[in-house]
């Protein structure tokens, strides 16, 4: 089993969990735009690749694929899914199968304006959210949505452009500063049109991450749920897990409707009545899976198995509650 981590970056911590399920003769290879990216110190093979919008990326990647017969694909980058969506029959064709959803699935995901709009159609709840600062300005005016308001690109990942505003003055001047951040940044390439900052009502209850695990066939199998208890550049930085069938349910829904392939990271908020919106949907493995890893959840080895044409026992996927944890920095030395 040869398994390939594109766009890599400082996933650490996944390479080894899939080590840890390998057996002797199988190779972990990871790509990046730096050959100094940490994760790429874990890998048996580490390949310096051109950025996921280059002509030749594909064309690159399919090679590595060849060159150590990789089994295995997974896609650890926001910006590379719509990419490998679109070219997975590529990559089948020479026996890689890729841990990558449908473009259907990422392009629902990618656009969080699209995200919004696809979790109402299946009856959840999302925030109040705009794509229109006039549109926004009206709901102001009417009561239909107040101040703090969350601006951020539409198109976006991580907590890149994320921004707080309180007032009217604020709304025109982070709006018009972001219109011109977006464009200094790789998000240009992604966005489209000119209607690429999302404005959305900024929820203030408690935050939870979820796992939402679904098998390589799109068939939904189990939910991870985990309360988030600090954040850190836009990244979970101390949860404990958590028994909320409620939630979990709300997982559970997203998956056999969405069909994704592999993990989907989820993040839901609970309004001050407590009814729970969804925020974001994240076709990949999230910074927040380590979390239900340590606690009891082992997706790795599931991917593997099922990669093998091998049956899974949900209860490999299955948290133990009330675990905490939290992340730390260590350094590594870059050979």
């Amino acid at each position: 089993m040869n398994i390939l981590f594109t766009c890599a970056g400082r996933r650490t911590y996944l390479l080894k969990y899939f080590r840890e399920n390998l057996t002797a003769g199988d190779t972990i290879i990871a790509t990046d735009m730096q050959l100094s990216a940490p994760a790429l110190q874990v890998a048996d093979v580490k390949v310096q690749v051109p950025a996921v919008y280059a002509p030749d990326y594909i064309d690159i990647t399919l090679d590595i694929c060849r060159q150590h017969h990789v089994d295995l694909l997974v896609s650890l980058n926001d910006l590379e899914l719509p990419i490998l969506a679109e070219n997975k029959k590529r990559f089948k064709e020479i026996g890689t199968t890729t841990v990558v959803s449908d473009p259907e699935v990422i392009a629902i995901a990618f656009d969080k304006y699209r995200t919004a709009q696809w979790v109402e159609s299946i009856g959840l709840a999302s925030p109040r959210t705009y794509v229109s600062l006039d549109k926004a300005k009206e709901a102001l005016a009417c009561g239909e949505i107040h101040f703090p308001l969350f601006l951020k690109p539409r198109w976006g990942s991580g907590s890149i452009g994320l921004e707080t505003v309180d007032d009217m003055e604020e709304l025109d001047i982070v709006y018009g500063l972001l219109m011109k951040k977006v464009k200094k940044t790789i998000l240009a390439t992604a966005s489209v049109g000119d209607e690429y900052i999302l404005i959305q009502e900024k929820l203030t209850g408690k935050e939870f991450g979820l796992d939402v695990m679904n098998d390589l066939d799109g068939n939904h199998v189990a939910v991870s749920v985990k309360q988030k208890l600090a954040m850190r550049a836009g990244e979970t930085d101390k949860a404990v897990t958590v028994d909320l069938p409620e939630v979990r349910a709300m997982g559970q829904k997203v998956g056999e409707a969405l069909h994704h392939i592999g993990n989907l990271d989820m993040d839901i908020m609970q309004r001050d009545n407590g009814d729970y919106c969804v925020l974001e949907l994240n076709p990949r493995f999230g910074g927040g899976y380590p979390f239900s890893h340590e606690a009891g959840v082992n997706l790795p080895l599931a991917f593997i198995r099922w990669a093998k044409g091998e049956n899974v026992d949900n209860a490999l996927l299955q948290p133990r509650y009330g675990c905490t944890f939290a992340k730390n920095d260590y350094l590594m030395e870059i050979k």
